[in-house]
């Protein structure tokens, strides 16, 4: 939310209501602005005015930013009508403004960070930013010398022109590497593995831009990211 902003936005959207249920409650003075009613609509509201509904204050939380463990079986959306969502393992409030930085697929578990600051988002989401995605990968087959040389060079994708931004791999096991890329094409490690003649049988993400999933964090548990790992995505 941009400030300032006009009485029935912010309304609507700290009281979690739609535009005109915000206005009839302008309208029949169930508003108080620093503790007086008013029935002006587009009042200008700064982030220190208070303002009151029904008797209740509307805090505004100001810019938030979540790491989440995701687990299986939740899709990276703000709503879906066959599956749950991410959001839903969020007890926050004004779900509808936050947004996913780099979403993974339902099988995919491990780091998804959350926010309402679309400018941050964007530092994480952009592959002209060259920020890295760790990925911990359980594959099919062991990788020869030359399918990591081709992974860390740029593989050919099926359905794209381009070959990938070059990756780095680090073996860890015969049948377990982890894999960094910068990029975040639709289904990217499973499509440069298939690409190299091998197939994922587990992913986890372990890290973005440098903010690293807390070993702790049990799947489907969240915490706030603290001010260093806000400014690392800066």
């Amino acid at each position: 939310m941009k400030f300032p902003c006009r009485l029935d936005k912010f309304i609507s959207h700290l009281g979690e209501i739609p535009r005109t249920h915000a206005k009839a409650a302008i309208k029949k003075k169930r508003v108080t602005v620093n503790g007086e009613i008013t029935k002006q609509l587009d009042k200008p509201i700064t982030e220190q005015d208070e303002i009151m509904l029904d008797g209740e204050v509307l805090v505004y939380q100001g810019m938030r930013y979540f790491m989440l463990n995701k687990p299986e079986g939740f899709v990276c959306a703000n709503s879906d009508d066959l599956h749950a969502t991410v959001l839903e393992l969020l007890e926050e409030p004004n779900l509808g403004e936050l947004h996913i930085a780099g979403r993974l697929d339902i099988d995919t578990t491990g780091l998804v960070l959350i926010s309402n600051d679309g400018q941050w988002t964007h530092q994480i989401t952009s592959p002209k930013k060259q920020k890295f995605k760790t990925y911990l990968v359980e594959i099919a087959e062991p990788l020869s010398e030359d399918d990591i040389d081709a992974l860390e060079t740029g593989v050919q994708l099926h359905g794209e022109r381009e070959l990938t931004q070059p990756a780095k791999v680090e073996v860890l096991a015969p049948y377990q590497i982890r894999l960094h890329i910068v990029e975040g094409k639709y289904h990217q490690v499973k499509r440069m593995l298939a690409a190299v003649g091998n197939k994922v049988v587990t992913l986890h993400r372990e890290a973005v831009a440098g903010i690293v999933l807390d070993d702790d964090l049990a799947p489907g548990e969240y915490r706030q990211l603290n001010d260093e790992e806000i400014n690392l995505a800066k």
